[in-house]
């Protein structure tokens, strides 16, 4: 009996089992993402002591290698990590303070230079602030709900900021049964398959926390030493926010050149200005076209484009927060992606032999 015709031929049919496959994928991604946003004080502490963890994980071991007890070796890491965090926000904090009232006087000085070099009406200083003066009375409701908001938002990053290191603490002191904890939580006959996915993605975003921070800290040294050397008010506090910058690619270094260049052209000058303006760039191609290959060359690579979609998409679901976690969670879902294909992926068709001569 002859076989009946399948009523649509065999590419159609694979082509939409792969569209039902991405659809499905698709619609778990989407689900976690409102999840992940609807319980992000929950959720967020979470991912950043993963971060937090991945970064200061090689301190941990070798204070445990040196037989420090692995409670007092998470103690002094999550301590060391609160010194070094206090102290750049100090640094920058400091470096505000004292080049703040310069940098603004210098604005001001720009925009007297305009109002009396073009004359236009409405543009003098005092008519800037009698606007502002009546912007200010007109939305003085507004802005005192604002500042409500405002305090909420910070004690809420206040909140997030204790539970994450109190989370890389445990994370760090437990480390050594994480493996046995995820084996316990899924099927037996999966355990080894979702170790090494585990393993794989850790494993990237360890890569990509360490490789950013050393990058991040050659790039703020160099941006610091050419900023003292061109005496640009704020040089060291425009340094740290270079390295705070550089854990979101290619955006964070942006705006933070960008902002040292407005400094530079507030207080210096045009001439200085576009000096600052070479250093960053000099920076910048350094750290394209030497640091991030030698650097980042055995973890998870990431063509641009990817990277900056990635940033865009986190900026869209949760601001800054998101565009800092978005490529980190990348790097780890692509080391997934790739340890799937390294376990699942079809071999290499073997090669024909040559026909004998015989």
């Amino acid at each position: 009996m002859q076989a009946p015709t399948p009523l649509l031929p065999d590419p159609v049919r694979r082509l939409a089992a792969w569209c039902a496959v991405v659809l499905l994928v698709a619609g778990v991604v989407y689900v976690g993402i409102r999840l992940a946003v609807e319980f992000r004080t929950a959720v967020v502490p979470v991912l950043l002591a993963l971060l937090g963890t991945a970064l200061l994980g090689p301190l941990h071991r070798r204070l445990v290698k040196a037989k420090v007890n692995r409670s007092v070796a998470a103690g002094l890491t999550c301590v060391a990590v609160v010194a070094v965090v206090g102290g750049a926000v100090y640094i920058v904090v400091a470096a505000i303070v004292d080049s703040g009232d310069e940098i603004v006087a210098s604005l001001k000085q720009a925009g007297q230079d305009l109002a009396d070099h073009f004359g236009a009406a409405g543009t003098s200083l005092e008519d800037i602030a009698s606007n502002a003066r009546e912007l200010l009375t007109k939305f003085g409701g507004t802005a005192a709900s604002g500042v409500l908001s405002g305090v909420s938002v910070v004690g809420e990053t206040i909140a997030i900021a204790v539970l994450a290191l109190l989370l890389v603490f445990f994370f760090l002191r437990d480390s050594d049964r994480a493996a046995g904890a995820l084996r316990s939580v899924v099927p037996q006959g999966s355990a080894d398959v979702v170790e090494a996915m585990a393993r794989r993605a850790f494993r990237a975003v360890e890569g990509f926390m360490r490789g950013t921070t050393l990058i991040a800290l050659i790039d703020a040294v160099c941006i610091t030493v050419g900023l003292l050397i061109l005496d640009v008010p704020g040089a060291v506090g425009l340094g740290a926010l270079v390295f705070v910058g550089a854990y979101i690619p290619y955006l964070g270094a942006f705006v933070s050149g960008a902002v040292a260049v407005l400094v530079a052209l507030a207080d210096r000058g045009f001439v200085v200005a576009l000096w600052v303006l070479g250093v960053v760039l000099a920076v910048q191609v350094l750290e394209g076209h030497v640091l991030q290959p030698a650097i980042q060359s055995r973890t998870v690579q990431m063509h641009p484009a990817l990277v900056m979609l990635t940033i865009t998409a986190g900026a869209s679901v949760a601001g800054i927060l998101g565009m800092l976690l978005a490529v980190p969670l990348t790097a780890a879902a692509t080391g997934v992606v790739l340890e799937l294909r390294e376990l699942y992926g079809s071999s290499a068709a073997p090669e024909p032999t040559a026909p004998s001569d015989s």
